[in-house]
């Protein structure tokens, strides 16, 4: 599955590939025929990646709802960050959007065009009504993201909680 914008692919990654993104990054990006430069994939990051691989195993038929998508810029088939929705929709028909970005490619708007087109690409899935998120308190940059594409904030402390 894949998504364009004016400057993106946002190409969601089938269990093979996130596979393969998680343990075999050369081969990824062959396939792919894309240059890997965004987030590093270690610590945490690496951890929910592969707790990702394994629920898409476990749910194939629904990989697009728990793996990740990368942010291939087109110019020149960098990946310049990743996003992903956290689960299929629940009962009330909300998804949670959560992403990344390299550090050399932040300011640049990537992140606003990428959350654009994925929560649009959602609001059409049969079963979604609304898309959430969530940011740290003092994460300043995702907030003006969220804002940009329409989010609102409903409920917060440590963290935000932001709904579209």
């Amino acid at each position: 599955m894949q998504i364009e914008t004016e400057r993106l692919r946002i190409t969601a990654l089938t269990p093979e590939q996130l596979d393969w993104w998680l343990n075999d990054l050369p081969r990824l990006e062959e396939k792919l025929n894309c240059s890997y430069q965004a987030e590093p994939l270690e610590g945490i990051f690496k951890e929910i990646v592969s707790g990702q691989l394994e629920i898409t195993r476990q749910d194939s038929e629904n990989y697009l709802w728990h793996s990740f998508w990368l942010l291939i810029r087109k110019a020149d088939n960098v990946v310049v960050g990743s996003a992903d929705f956290k689960n299929v929709p629940d009962e009330k028909g909300q998804v949670e959007i959560g992403y990344g970005l390299g550090k050399a490619f932040e300011h640049e708007g990537y992140m606003t065009e990428a959350v654009r087109a994925m929560c649009s690409w959602a609001k059409e899935q049969e079963g979604v009504s609304c898309i959430t998120a969530e940011t740290e308190a003092d994460g300043f940059a995702s907030q003006r993201i969220l804002k940009r594409c329409g989010f609102t904030e409903y409920a917060g402390n440590d963290t935000i909680w932001w709904r579209m």
